[in-house]
């Protein structure tokens, strides 16, 4: 009966220790190749990006879970420590902890390591703003960054390193054993900070949206014990004069004149890469009024192919001159137009 309950403990413990399923949330199987979970997370940012879903707290949570997954997914460490130990693991190697769960458990049952499982360091992560023009998200860039990196380097000397408990076995007499610690550490060559400059290339896709980032292994705080930490670059879009992004789609206002409202215009409109969008109005066009350009919006970010719309706002703009006695009667009689004053609530 014994063994029974200490396998009904055990599974409770795994039950608690596994947390939530990483692959479950992106799709993806537990032998996804890194491509096939970069494609995955790429769909759900996507899906559930905050500019696409600006009333829906839900889907902004979404967002950060399914990015906070991926980031543990895409990095072999941390995906490893996943498969094997569950989120409580991966929380325990971000916290310099980088121990089995399970071997204080098994420690009290008498099937724990005589030496304990070293500990497994990693320097903090790093997370750097990518400020990127509208024009570059559009066709997509490449640039060189410049960046003073700290990291440690050996020097003269040895220093104490890696250290840890271990469990030693001591015969007290016949038949009689007793187990005590003894701290034990290696000797390392020692190790001062410097800083070195580096260049990093990174790609800037067409279709990126804010909050996506590009990692860089190895290259972002030291540890003296252990690997250091990643670089992340964050794209945040600068503000362009001319367009506004939501999800894929472009937004515009155009000015033009009481004149070319009542009898129309026609005019080019320059685009992100240069291109012209051509406008034409025959109708009367009444300040407020939208009109959409199809496919004139940013490329999708999983299919290139596929472009968002562009929506042109029109803004009339009134002379401020007097207009002679005259000139309002042959208005009046031009518009014929009835008295339609009416007040209402706006808002």
């Amino acid at each position: 009966m014994a063994w029974r309950r200490l396998f009904l403990l055990f599974s409770l413990l795994l039950l608690a220790l596994a947390g939530r399923d990483f692959y479950k949330i992106l799709g993806v199987s537990k032998t996804a190749s890194k491509k096939e979970i970069k494609k995955a997370y790429r769909k759900l940012a996507m899906k559930y990006h905050p500019d696409k879903n600006p009333d829906d707290d839900s889907a902004s949570d979404k967002f950060k879970e399914i990015g906070e997954v991926y980031e543990i997914l895409a990095d072999d460490d941390k995906r490893k420590a996943y498969d094997r130990h569950g989120e409580e693991g991966v929380k325990n190697m971000q916290q310099g902890g980088g121990h089995d769960p399970f071997a204080n458990f098994f420690g009290h049952f008498g099937f724990g390591q005589q030496e304990q499982e070293q500990r497994e360091y990693k320097g903090s992560d790093v997370v750097v703003d990518l400020f990127v023009t509208l024009e570059e998200l559009y066709l997509g860039n490449f640039v060189t960054i410049k960046r003073d990196r700290p990291t440690f380097e050996e020097t003269s000397g040895t220093r104490q390193c890696n250290c840890r408990m271990e469990m030693k076995t001591h015969m007290t007499g016949p038949g009689s054993f007793q187990m005590t610690q003894h701290r034990v550490c290696d000797q390392c060559p020692n190790l001062r900070l410097v800083t070195v400059t580096e260049e990093l290339d990174l790609e800037i896709e067409p279709g990126m949206l804010d909050g996506m980032t590009q990692r860089f292994s190895g290259k972002g705080e030291p540890h003296m014990e252990g690997e250091p930490g990643d670089l992340y670059f964050k794209v945040k879009t600068m503000r362009h004069s001319v367009f506004e992004r939501k999800g894929d789609d472009l937004y515009t206002n155009l000015t033009i004149s009481l004149q070319e409202a009542l009898v129309g215009f026609e005019m080019t409109l320059k685009h992100l890469d240069g291109h012209g969008v051509p406008i034409k109005r025959e109708k009367v066009t009444w300040p407020g009024a939208i009109i959409m350009k199809k496919g004139e919006g940013m490329p999708n970010f999983e299919n290139r192919n596929k472009l968002g719309n562009l929506y042109i706002t029109f803004d009339v703009k009134f002379p401020r001159g007097e207009l002679s006695g005259e000139d309002k009667d042959k208005v009046m009689k031009i518009l014929n137009q009835a008295s339609t004053q009416k007040a209402y609530n706006g808002l």
